[in-house]
């Protein structure tokens, strides 16, 4: 017995038994190990021990085949509770990242200036360059350049340059 299969043991969970159906439409009886839920055709993967024999040098010794199986392979066994097999769910979707930073888009009303938007600002519309919060203190100091008043741009860089002047 392997030490995953002792930590399992001693955390109250393991195998259980459940019946394979091979290619012939023969039945054995298997040891269920875990199941994985998984993304494609098949939403669940199991893993199953299969009895087998090896030879030894001291003769032949039962053994136990593993192999990943799907639920078309499988059929349980009536009072077999599948509940204590370990499951492995598959963490929720992520929503896709959202930009964090700052960004700058070229200035619609001024031609040759500069707007400095949160990364989230809706006028930013998607596009520019992004930036950390040192780069974006820089290009509001350029000739030209201005805060984006629709978001946080504004309220948070405006004073923090005011704060720095005396540091030059």
């Amino acid at each position: 017995m392997g030490r995953g299969a002792e930590d399992q043991a001693s955390a109250g969970t393991g195998p259980a038994e459940i019946t394979l159906v091979l290619p012939d439409g023969q039945t054995v009886r298997v040891r269920l190990h875990e199941r994985c839920e998984t993304r494609g055709q098949h939403q669940w993967r199991y893993r199953i021990g299969v009895p087998s024999w090896v030879a030894t040098q001291a003769g032949v010794e039962a053994a136990e085949y593993g192999v990943w199986v799907t639920s078309d392979q499988l059929q349980p066994i009536e009072g077999v509770d599948l509940s204590r097999v370990p499951t492995h769910r598959l963490p929720p979707e992520l929503p896709p990242p959202r930009p964090s930073g700052w960004v700058v888009r070229p200035d619609p009303e001024r031609r040759g200036g500069t707007v400095v938007h949160d990364a989230d600002c809706r006028q930013a519309g998607g596009g520019g360059v992004e930036l950390g919060a040192m780069e974006a203190l820089d290009a509001l100091m350029r000739p030209g350049a201005r805060a984006c008043h629709d978001c946080d741009a504004a309220a948070v860089l405006v004073p923090a340059l005011e704060l720095g002047q005396g540091y030059a």
